[in-house]
């Protein structure tokens, strides 16, 4: 359905509050950025900042929960004969496609590597990424294990999944911090994929 006027103008504040609140939080710190600020610096009431985010830390969350649902529902809805390797290269360019496709998020490299910055420099926001990180890999590798109940237990299903979730961070952090374009991000994860999932050979 097309999107209407007012969804579009609702995505729109929602865009707004996401990129200067990470500006604001770039420029004088997590800890000393106030949600007030936030709403000022985006010229919207403090009441409206709150419609959309519930704390300023969801700011930088809140989306989390939709995507780690996307390859749940893929493994869900596995296709005959398709082997591991397949489905969850499938998965993870779904969440890639849908994640590029729209909504709200650090999709520029500019808010993005200001994103990697605060996740990986605050305590709270590390540990928070850290804790959802391992429930999102815990309920992938339990999805796999139904979907393979005669080929996989839940440890192999876990440290497959760990492997890709750590080649790709890995190589998204290393990409970021040498500045390589939007679409180098997306290639050079994709290459971690296929790492993790076929060795070096490929």
């Amino acid at each position: 359905m097309d999107e209407s006027r007012r969804e579009r103008k609702k995505r729109q504040t929602r865009q707004l509050l996401v990129e200067t609140a990470l500006r604001l939080f770039d420029e004088q710190g997590y800890e000393q950025t106030t949600v007030a600020q936030i709403a000022s610096a985006a010229d919207v009431a403090t009441k409206t900042f709150f419609n959309y985010f519930p704390s300023k830390e969801d700011v930088l969350f809140a989306e989390s929960t939709a995507y780690q649902a996307i390859p749940i529902e893929v493994i869900a809805d596995r296709r005959e004969g398709e082997s591991v390797s397949e489905l969850l290269t499938r998965a993870y360019q779904k969440s890639i496609a849908d994640y590029r496709a729209g909504g709200v998020g650090p999709r520029d490299r500019e808010f993005m590597q200001i994103y990697v910055r605060l996740v990986s420099s605050v305590p709270s926001l590390q540990a928070k990424a850290l804790h959802q990180a391992f429930e999102t890999q815990k309920d992938v590798a339990a999805a796999l294990v139904a979907a393979y109940p005669d080929e996989l237990d839940l440890i192999s299903a876990s440290a497959v999944v760990g492997a890709l979730a750590g080649a790709t961070q890995a190589a998204s952090l290393v990409c970021l911090e040498q500045g390589c374009s939007e679409d180098e991000l997306w290639e050079a994860m994709r290459r971690a994929l296929d790492i993790a999932l076929n060795g070096l050979g490929a």
